[in-house]
């Protein structure tokens, strides 16, 4: 009878002892996997855009997109204008609110710029630095758009083919900006600038009808002057 009870003993100790490791390593397992509450401040690890993830302001996905019906946020509303921004650009399996701030922070950006310097901000626009920045202004902050009027006009420095003849401002006070412009033979109509510039001055070239390329080196961006 002892001998039975003994064993039995035995038997329930380790029973207890195995429930509580079991235990133990359930606890652990679920607290790495748990979600913050609804409520809780602290953001879900799952529901953070990775930004490694997020495409680029300009960048068009190039498999499926989230078609416009399913263009909702996860709290609140977009806009019509957000809507559109949205329309054609959002990866199936992500937070449009993720790719509505991209261009939210373009918009920023050229704001920011512009309150600085409207001339950097129109050659960041011209020069592809604001990435985006065209469907960024137009849906998002349309009170850039005279910003992005002069840039669309401009172009940036290197060769450029077949250029409207006329006058044109670069958009940097360098005083190696440099350019050239040539006819279909090769030959050189004008050249510049003229003089040495100094650190200051604007620095504006001519180029005359019939240019066939139109190269400059140092001078960042053009528009017309």
């Amino acid at each position: 009878m002892y001998r039975r009870s003994a064993a039995a003993a035995v038997l329930l100790a380790a029973a207890l002892t195995l429930t509580a490791c079991s235990s133990g390593g359930d606890d652990s397992d679920a607290q790495a996997k748990a979600k913050p509450p609804a409520s809780s401040a602290a953001p879900d690890p799952a529901d953070t855009p990775d930004p490694a993830a997020s495409p680029a302001a300009d960048a068009k996905p190039t498999g499926p997109v989230l078609p416009d019906a399913k263009l909702t946020p996860k709290t609140g509303s977009f806009t019509a204008e957000e809507k559109k921004y949205l329309s054609g650009r959002v990866p199936e399996k992500m937070d449009p609110a993720a790719v509505l701030q991209s261009g939210q922070e373009a918009c920023q950006r050229v704001a920011r710029t512009a309150k600085r310097d409207k001339d950097a901000a129109t050659g960041a626009i011209i020069t592809g630095e604001i990435p985006g920045a065209k469907d960024a202004i137009t849906h998002l902050c349309p009170d850039q758009k005279p910003i992005l009027a002069a840039a669309e006009k401009g172009f940036p420095e290197g060769p450029r083919t077949s250029p409207a003849a006329g006058s044109y401002r670069a958009l940097t006070q360098a005083v190696n900006c440099t350019w050239e412009a040539k006819g279909k033979d090769g030959t050189v109509l004008a050249s510049g600038p003229e003089t040495p510039p100094k650190a200051g001055d604007r620095i504006t070239a001519a180029i005359p009808a019939g240019t066939a390329e139109f190269n400059s080196s140092g001078c960042y961006a053009w528009i017309p002057a």
